[in-house]
């Protein structure tokens, strides 16, 4: 889920109550280690598929109500049996990461909602289950704070995923601006680059602000929670502005004056 291998992910939390913890850490063991299954280290692709195929075995038994055979499993398996949650989202986390392994460009901005809807999305959703509040129009708030919260995670990084020989920015937005794949190697920062940056920022910061609402709707430390990762991604949003879409020299990111100003936006805003 964004800004950062799932930074936003409220695991160890303060403002997460205390009887969710251990289901939220469940949650994020199977997303974080799946994830690393697609990106981490110098497996073949087939040997990452098949490793994530047996994450989708596992998901099978549980399915089915049978025990499931390693322990990080077997938690997954009681916090969803505890807290009554949907299967159909960590499916659609392992799809992603199906897709991460073979997938390289994305050819429309639709494309890449879609990998976000199944990437970001499932994130939002099993967190609003365990709080029970998975309304239709939170539900829908959720999926753009959520997909928000990706896209800023492909503009901060576009040269890391330029290593991994990834690009998420549409190429029909490349197109656009009169970008090629040899500016990107180059680390172009000119008037094109900047345009297209700009346009991007523009993209996922509507797309953030449209989800916003959620966080006032839901109440006490858990619409704190989300009021601190929405503010987070919009300061990301700003932060990449204040360089001038040059994210190839160094990755923006949030200092400490940053987190007061999120905390400060988070409580006032």
């Amino acid at each position: 889920m964004a800004v950062d291998h799932y930074e936003n992910f409220p695991v160890a939390s303060l403002l997460l109550p205390a009887r969710l913890r251990p289901a939220v850490a469940a949650i994020y063991a199977f997303a974080r280690s799946a994830d690393d299954i697609a990106d981490e280290g110098d497996a073949r692709p087939e040997e990452r598929l098949a490793a994530l195929q047996a994450y989708e075995a596992q998901l099978d038994l549980i399915a089915q109500q049978l025990p499931c055979t390693t322990p990080m499993f077997q938690r997954l398996q009681q916090t969803i049996a505890a807290h009554a949650l949907p299967l159909q989202p960590l499916r659609d986390l392992l799809s992603a990461f199906r897709q991460d392994v073979v997938t390289t460009r994305y050819p429309r901005y639709t494309d890449l909602l879609d990998y976000c809807h199944r990437s970001a999305n499932p994130v939002g959703c099993l967190m609003l289950h365990l709080y029970g509040a998975a309304t239709e129009e939170n539900l829908r708030n959720s999926d753009a704070i959520c997909s928000a919260l990706q896209l800023i995670n492909f503009w901060q990084d576009v040269a890391i995923d330029w290593q991994k020989s990834r690009i998420y920015l549409p190429l029909e937005d490349l197109q656009r601006f009169g970008i090629t794949e040899d500016d990107i190697a180059r680390a172009s920062n000119d008037q094109r680059w900047q345009q297209l940056m700009q346009f991007e920022i523009a993209r996922a910061r509507a797309l953030m602000l449209s989800g916003a609402p959620l966080a006032r709707r839901l109440p006490g430390r858990i619409g704190l929670e989300l009021r601190m990762v929405v503010q987070g991604g919009l300061r990301i949003l700003e932060r990449i502005e204040a360089v001038r879409g040059d994210v190839f020299g160094q990755r923006p990111r949030l200092g400490k004056l940053d987190w007061l100003i999120v905390g400060w936006r988070g409580l006032t805003r």
